[in-house]
């Protein structure tokens, strides 16, 4: 047995659980909780979107959450707007998502380090100002609100994401199928070629990969994860709002990616589970809890500098000696 099959093994236990879990959670009337996985499950995906950039290719983005608006304000401006169904808005929020970062990734993969994370910065800010100007399109400060549609409406057969396990389980399924196309994203060449870029960039040229080539389609992928986590926070909150493009919100998938683990599979999930879980207990005990979730992000960060995947990877191939 490897490190391999035996995080298989406890992928497809979390599988297991995560699924159960709307059962066992009505049975103990905690239904709060149950709305927290769904929104953990959400951020889980869209820190995934900021790891696919800085753990796999090496490029550090402060604007997923650019992505993550337009993957909102596309499914509203959809159902609102346009009156389209749940999965059309859907596919509109990632179009708008991945076409937003196909123009921005032709400006930001030419840059380089520290260049890099402030034009992804700048393009952010751009955006979230512009979606406070444009207020009849975008609402402004008010942001817009909407009625979801079902998820499902043939006959007598009608799912809607008015039933909190329901909607669960919907969020569960996309959000399991993203995390799926990764893993074989990393298996495939192109996935070699991200991780050969970075390991070094003359390297990856002498290999003949195009390195521009290949960062504008990480940046295009990462885009869609992200903006595609958009689209399910705004079917989670019926709502689209300007506050959730602003950089901070992308500062926070770069938190979770570090505290869980850069460049695992699902290091940025865990660690967006985490903290939240910890924001979640702390905030109604003590108002300033946002210092406890810092301190453990620095302790995590200090002791354990793969993160907790990358340390849990690294303590289990000592314990099996290979």
């Amino acid at each position: 047995m490897n490190v391999l099959s035996v995080n298989r093994a406890l992928t497809l236990l979390l599988l297991l659980a995560l699924v159960a879990a709307p059962l066992f959670l009505g049975w103990m009337e905690v239904d709060f909780w149950l709305a927290v996985m769904t929104e953990i499950l959400i951020w889980g995906l869209f820190a995934s979107s900021a790891n696919l950039l800085f753990g796999q290719v090496g490029l550090l983005s402060f604007g997923q959450a650019l992505y993550f608006g337009f993957g909102m304000y596309g499914v509203a401006i959809g159902i609102d707007r346009f009156g389209l169904g749940l999965w059309p808005a859907m596919g509109l929020g990632v179009a708008a998502s991945l076409g937003m970062a196909a123009v921005a990734g032709l400006v930001a993969v030419r840059l380089t380090w520290h260049y890099f994370a402030i034009i992804t910065v700048v393009f952010s800010l751009i955006f979230y100002f512009l979606a406070l100007r444009l207020k009849p399109i975008t609402g402004g400060d008010d942001g817009l609100s909407f009625s979801a549609p079902p998820i499902l409406d043939w006959g007598s057969l009608r799912l809607t994401l008015s039933d909190d396990a329901t909607q669960y389980w919907f969020v569960l399924l996309i959000v399991v199928l993203a995390f799926a196309l990764q893993a074989r994203l990393r298996a495939s060449a192109l996935g070699r070629a991200f991780a050969a870029v970075r390991e070094g960039e003359r390297k990856a040229s002498l290999l003949g990969i195009d390195v521009l080539r290949v960062r504008w389609i990480a940046f295009v992928i990462a885009g869609g994860l992200a903006g595609l986590a958009g689209a399910l926070f705004a079917l989670f909150g019926r709502y689209a709002s300007a506050t959730h493009m602003y950089y901070t919100v992308s500062g926070e998938a770069v938190v979770w990616t570090v505290l869980g683990g850069a460049g695992t599979l699902l290091g940025p999930a865990i660690g967006a589970a985490l903290l939240i879980l910890v924001r979640e207990e702390l905030s109604t005990v003590w108002e300033h809890y946002p210092l406890a979730v810092g301190a453990l992000t620095i302790a995590v960060v200090v002791f354990a500098p793969r993160g907790i995947a990358g340390g849990w990877n690294l303590m289990l191939a000592r314990v099996l000696g290979r």
